[in-house]
Parts: structure tokens; C-alpha cells; sequence
């Protein structure tokens, strides 16, 4: 029930942190990072941190010893071993256990187990650190903008109108001033890929150099032959190990003592980082992909002009063409993530006005249009755009 309790507390906390309505400015790749992948390392670094799953993480045997908690603790903090050569023999007539023998051989020891909840937080908090660096360069400008256009409910039609007239301006008036905006989307992009391919390499080097096979050296011992087969979850992750301890005897000559000690923390662990080792893989490729999405749209205004026409169901082939032709990758973006926030009619509807100002902006006889003055209380950006705009600022093509 502590499991349970810890576990639900992340998830009302996931579940106030994001499921209100708040401005979506980013794609569902960048959410699987700070979204699923945070909270899944949190999870588990909960259930890797909760002795009441499988009791004492470690327990060692030693018939001299008559504190058995004081070998337990010497070896949980110190390290274990397992003998490498031994993995693969018959258990309890060649070995004891997996991994145990005669000691006069190479030694592999075990002492990542101390660090695994800390590794496991450390990393949710890499995979969260590119969403903070975003939300800080984006400022909350879509959100602000679109404040009263997001979601299904709009208002009635004057109010919606009046938004959405102020919302074109502020998109006519700060034409061309977006790219650093797009820039450091971009460049958080390619950080959730550059961030998920280290902590894969992080993870292969904690767990010493075993986890860029583990996936596939499971898969291959599922299909080999029970009789015939050596679990690579036990090798990593051994549920059995040798600790040596010594002390002082009554004559004061120093004794060795050797103890089995059980590791039934492993239990968790080889499943976590099994289920990881995918779950990275997975990310990964989305994360690649998506970048190679994001340089089609900076590459290709082909990829763009799609974008408008298929997935949000926009207009005439002029009107397309005036968008592209008018805007750079700046200001598609920021459009796109409009489109992501509100419904395909109201976008429809601040698209088709855009594309009648950027086409007879300059004719007299259209209805003015509100001043950055009357669209500061709602958009505080404005100002900002609106100052350095009227300026002539020189603007980069990407």
C-alpha cells in the first residue's frame, strides 16, 4: 500500500501539472520525453526505493558470524562479487548457485545497486531538463496569444471576432520576428535526441558496459533451449553473490569470512532496465524522426504548404501559396502551433483574415484593423514586437 500510495501521489501530480487546459507548444515526440519518460524514471526509482515489495534488499548467510545485520550492511555498502567463468554450469551439481565457485579466478564485482535510485532520478530529470529550457525561451507567448481561442469553447461570435482580429494584427506586426523563436524549438529538439542517445551510453557504462546488448541477448535466450541456455538477467543482475568480510579474532589475528548474500533487489532491477533498454530504443527513433520532420519544414516549403492543406484542412491554393511565400520558418511555426491549440474553424477563420491583410494590407478602403495599443492589455507582448518592428528591423531567412 506505501508502493501504491507513492505512486498515485506522482500521478496527481502529473495529473495537475498537465491535464488543464494549457497551451500546447511543442509536438507529442517532446512530450514523450518530459511527459512519459520523467515520470516512468520516477516511478521506478519509487517502487526500486520500496523494501516492502521484496523486504531487505540484501541478506547474507555466514554460519560464524553472530550478527548476521552486520554483514548485511558491510556488504550492501560496500560491493559484492560473482565469479564470471562460473555463469553457464549446472546448478547444484557443478555450482551453487550462478556465478559462484571456486575463487582462485577472475571476479566480477557488484556494487551499482547502492546507486540505482539515484541513477534513475538523475535521468528523469535529464529527460525534463530540455522541456524547462523551452518553456523558459518560449515565455509563454502561445499561451497568451491564444488566451480565449483554445479549446471547443470560443465565446460568442463578436467576442471571438474581436481576438481573432487582434491576434492577426499581432501576426502582421511582428512578421518575420520569430526565428530565434523556431531556433531554439529547433535546437531543444535536437537536444531531447542528443539526451536520450547519453543516457543510453550512461546507462551501458553504470551498468558495466551490459546494457547496449541486454535487449537482444534476451530475446535470444527466450528462444533457446531451456536445457541449453544461461539467463543474461542473471549475469547482469545476479540474485546470488559472494561477499568477504574480515575481522579481528580473540587473539587478535585477522579472519576472513565469506558469506552468500542474497540480492533480491535484482528481482526489480532486471526488470526495470529490460523494460528501459525498449522503451530508449523507442524513443530514440521518434526522436530522429522528428527532427528529420522539423528539417523538412525548415528545408522545404513543400512540407509546409502540406502541412497547412492536409492536417488543418486549409483553403485555396492561393491562399496557401500567399502563407508560404509571405511567412519564414519563424512564423510558420508559431502558426503551426496556433493551429495546435484551436479548433480547425476558428483557425480556418485567422488564417483566411492573415492572408487578406498580407495580400491588401496596403489598401485604404479595408477596415482598420486594432492598434498594438488596443492589444497590449491581452497580448503584453505587443509592445515588445510592435517597438522593434516599426524600426524596419532587417529580418535572417533560415
Amino acid at each position: 500500500m506505501t508502493v501504491f500510495g507513492m505512486v498515485s501521489a506522482v500521478a496527481g501530480l502529473i495529473k495537475i501539472r498537465y491535464l488543464v487546459d494549457k497551451a500546447m507548444i511543442d509536438n507529442m515526440v517532446f512530450r514523450a520525453h518530459y511527459r512519459l519518460t520523467s515520470a516512468i524514471l520516477f516511478v521506478c526509482c519509487i517502487i526500486v526505493t520500496a523494501n516492502n515489495l521484496i523486504g531487505y534488499p540484501i541478506q547474507c548467510i555466514h554460519d560464524r558470524v553472530n550478527h548476521p545485520h552486520v554483514i548485511n550492511t558491510f556488504c550492501w555498502i560496500t560491493y559484492t562479487f560473482t565469479l564470471p567463468h562460473e555463469q553457464g554450469k549446472i546448478v547444484g551439481t557443478e555450482v551453487a548457485h550462478p556465478g559462484l565457485g571456486n575463487e582462485n579466478q577472475e571476479k566480477t564485482y557488484h556494487s551499482y545497486y547502492q546507486w540505482v535510485p539515484f541513477v534513475l532520478f538523475f535521468q528523469g530529470v535529464m529527460f525534463y531538463v530540455p522541456h524547462w529550457i523551452w518553456k523558459n525561451w518560449e515565455e509563454g507567448k502561445v499561451r497568451q496569444i491564444t488566451e480565449g481561442l483554445r479549446g471547443s469553447f470560443v465565446g460568442n461570435r463578436e467576442e471571438r471576432e474581436a481576438r481573432q482580429n487582434r491576434l492577426v494584427q499581432y501576426l502582421i506586426e511582428t512578421m518575420h520576428l520569430h526565428n530565434t523563436y523556431a531556433f531554439g524549438y529547433f535546437f531543444c529538439e535536437i537536444l531531447n535526441f542528443v539526451n536520450v542517445i547519453v543516457n543510453i551510453i550512461m546507462t551501458d557504462k553504470f551498468l558495466g558496459g551490459a546494457f547496449l546488448s541486454y535487449g537482444t541477448d534476451v530475446i535470444s535466450f527466450s528462444n533457446m533451449d531451456q536445457e541449453n541456455r544461461t539467463d543474461p538477467m542473471v549475469s547482469i543482475f545476479p540474485r546470488v553473490t559472494k561477499c568477504t568480510f574480515n575481522k579481528f579474532g580473540p587473539s587478535g589475528s585477522i579472519q576472513k569470512h565469506d558469506a552468500l548474500c542474497v540480492l533480491a533487489l535484482n528481482i526489480l532491477n532486471e526488470k526495470i532496465y529490460i523494460f528501459l533498454w525498449f522503451w530508449f530504443i523507442i524513443v530514440a527513433i521518434l526522436s530522429g524522426l522528428a527532427i528529420c520532420y522539423s528539417a523538412a519544414v525548415v528545408l522545404l516549403p513543400n512540407t509546409r504548404e502540406t502541412i497547412l492543406r492536409r492536417r488543418f484542412r486549409f483553403g485555396a491554393h492561393n491562399a496557401v501559396d500567399t502563407i508560404i511565400r509571405k511567412t519564414q520558418v519563424g512564423d510558420f511555426l508559431l502558426l503551426h502551433f496556433l493551429g495546435q491549440n484551436m479548433n480547425l474553424m476558428v483557425f480556418g477563420e485567422i488564417l483566411e483574415e492573415l492572408v487578406r491583410r498580407l495580400n491588401f494590407g496596403s489598401n485604404s478602403n479595408l477596415p482598420s484593423a486594432p492598434s498594438t495599443l488596443e492589444m497590449s492589455p491581452i497580448y503584453p507582448e505587443i509592445e515588445q514586437y510592435g517597438d522593434s518592428g516599426s524600426e524596419g528591423t532587417t529580418t535572417t531567412i533560415w
